[in-house]
C-alpha cells in the first residue's frame, strides 16, 4: 500500500496513463493545462509521468514529448516511475484486466472508466484493493460525467435503497429522443447517430442493451450489497421501436425510454434493461438528446435524480480526475460499497413475476372475431385490459400468409403479472390470430 501523507510538504502524485483514446487524451490534457490550479485546491502536484498506447506517433492533441512512454500498459502498472495509475484501454479481459491486477498486486491505486471489465471481474479486483490496500476507483465507468458511484459509496449513509433506475446509454437516449420528435425510423436515427458519433459502427452493444446491462450491475451492487451479476439481468434494445410506438406513447401521454431497473423485491433483486412507457411529467422523461439521469428510491428521499452528460472525453475524463483527486486526499471506502467478503450471493427475482403495466402491439389477422378471441385469452389469465386501439393510421401494411389482411391492434393492461401476459401471447400466437412476433413494452409509473 503507498502512503501519499499529508500536507503541503507531500511529493507530487505521478500518474501514469493507460489508453490515450478521447478519454485518456482529454484526462492528460486537463492534468497538463489545469495543473496549478489543481495543485491549489490540493495541495500537492498531481503529474502525468508515463502513458501506454498502441502509437506512439498518433496526433492526439497534446504533448507526451516528455513523457515515459510505455508498449505495454501491464508494464506500466508495475513501474516504479508513477504513483497511480489509471486504465483507460477498455475490455473485459486481455490487457486491461491485466493491467489493473498488476497494480492492484503491489497495492497501487487504480482508476478505470472501464464498465465491462468491472461487469465480470469487480469482485475479485474489490477484493484484490481491499487486500493490498490499495483504493479502487471506478466513477467514470456507470454514468460518464454524473457522480452516481460517489452518492452512492459516501453521500447516502445508512439510507435503504429500494430501487435504482436510470438512462445509462447516450446513443438508445439520443435515437428515442429523434424518433419522438420528429417522424424518422430506428434506422434512419441509427444512421445519422453514427455519422454523429453518437454510435459506433457495430452498433450492437448499444442499441441491444448491453452497455446499460454493465452498467447496471455494477449500480445493483453498490445499490443492494448482492454480488456483481450482468448475466442475471434481463436485456431487451431498443431496435424493434416503431414509430407506431412513439405515436401510441404520445397520445397516451408517456414517452418511451430505454431505462435499466434494479429493485428489491420479496423474491430477490430484480434487474432489466429494456425500452419502457414513462409518464412525460416524470423528471426522467426530460432528458432527452445523448444525456443520461440515474435516480435512487430510498426510505430517507422518496427519488433522488442525478442527470448529466453520460459519455464523451471531458465528462468522463472529468470524472476519472474525480477518482484521482479523492485518491490524493487519502478518501478511503471499500470499492463495492460494502468489504467484498460481506456482499451477499446475487438472489435474481424471475422476470415472470414482474408486475405492472403493459403496452401491446399485435399484427391481427382482419377477420371476424379475432379481436374478441385475442381479448378472451387475456382474460383468460385474468389480464384486464384498459384500452384498445385500432387506428388507420397503425394500420399495418401487410397480409398473412393465408392472404387475410392484417390490423394493427395496441392494447393497453391494468397491472398485471407478466407471465400471464407472455402466457396469453403464446396461446393466442398459437390460435393464429397473429402475423409475426408481438412487440411488448412494460410501462412504469414512476
Amino acid at each position: 500500500m503507498q502512503d501519499f501523507g499529508d500536507g503541503e510538504t507531500q511529493a507530487p502524485l505521478r500518474v501514469g496513463v493507460a489508453g490515450l483514446g478521447n478519454v485518456g487524451a482529454t484526462l492528460v490534457r486537463i492534468l497538463q493545462k489545469d495543473g496549478a490550479e489543481l495543485t491549489k485546491k490540493l495541495g500537492r502536484q498531481l503529474v502525468v509521468t508515463a502513458v501506454a498506447a498502441r502509437s506512439r506517433s498518433r496526433d492526439r492533441g497534446i504533448d507526451i514529448s516528455g513523457l515515459e512512454w510505455f508498449d505495454d500498459p501491464v508494464a506500466l502498472a508495475k513501474s516504479d516511475g508513477i504513483d497511480l495509475f489509471v486504465e483507460l484501454i477498455g475490455g473485459e479481459d486481455g490487457p486491461a484486466f491485466a493491467a489493473v491486477k498488476a497494480a492492484l498486486e503491489i497495492g497501487r491505486p487504480v482508476v478505470t472508466a472501464n464498465k465491462a471489465l468491472l461487469a465480470k471481474h469487480g469482485v475479485t479486483l474489490a477484493k484484490m484493493a481491499e487486500e493490498s490496500g490499495a483504493q479502487l476507483g471506478f466513477e467514470a465507468a456507470v454514468a460518464g460525467g454524473i457522480p452516481v458511484i460517489k452518492t452512492l459509496r459516501e453521500g447516502l449513509g445508512s439510507a435503504r435503497i429500494a430501487k435504482v433506475f436510470g438512462i445509462m446509454n447516450g446513443t438508445c437516449n439520443y435515437i428515442l429522443t429523434r424518433m419522438g420528435n420528429e417522424d424518422i425510423s430506428f434506422a434512419d436515427c441509427l444512421k445519422d447517430a453514427q455519422a454523429l458519433g453518437y454510435a459506433e459502427a457495430d452498433p450492437t452493444f448499444d442499441v441491444e442493451g448491453f452497455d446499460t446491462a454493465h452498467k447496471l450491475s455494477i449500480l445493483a451492487t453498490l445499490c443492494f450489497g448482492y454480488e456483481i451479476a450482468p448475466d442475471q439481468i434481463r436485456v431487451e434494445g431498443i431496435s424493434r421501436i416503431t414509430q407506431h410506438d412513439i405515436k401510441v406513447a404520445a397520445e397516451l401521454g408517456y414517452k418511451i425510454k430505454l431505462l435499466g431497473i434494479a429493485q428489491r423485491t420479496d423474491q430477490g433483486i430484480e434487474q432489466r434493461v429494456h425500452p419502457t412507457f414513462v409518464p412525460k411529467g416524470s423528471a426522467i422523461a426530460g432528458v432527452d438528446g445523448v444525456m443520461n439521469a440515474v435516480a435512487l428510491e430510498t426510505d430517507h428521499v422518496h427519488e433522488l435524480l442525478l442527470a448529466g452528460p453520460g459519455a464523451g472525453g471531458p465528462p468522463t475524463a472529468s470524472s476519472v480526475l474525480s477518482d484521482i483527486l479523492d485518491i490524493a486526499r487519502g478518501t478511503r471506502v471499500p470499492p463495492l460499497g460494502v468489504p467484498s467478503e460481506e456482499l451477499l450471493p446475487y438472489k435474481q427475482a424471475p422476470m415472470r413475476a414482474h408486475d405492472g403495466g403493459y403496452y401491446i402491439r399485435l399484427n391481427a389477422k382482419d377477420v371476424p372475431g379475432a379481436l374478441a378471441a385475442i381479448t378472451t385469452r387475456m382474460g383468460e389469465r385474468g389480464i384486464s385490459i384498459d384500452s384498445v386501439i385500432q387506428r388507420s393510421d397503425l394500420n399495418a401494411k401487410a397480409v398473412s400468409p393465408d392472404g387475410s389482411p392484417t390490423r394493427t391492434v395496441v392494447m393497453i393492461t391494468q397491472q398485471t403479472l407478466e407471465s400471464g401476459v407472455r402466457e396469453s401471447l403464446a396461446q393466442i400466437a398459437a390460435d393464429g390470430f397473429i402475423v409475426g412476433e408481438p412487440q411488448l413494452i412494460r410501462i412504469e409509473t414512476l
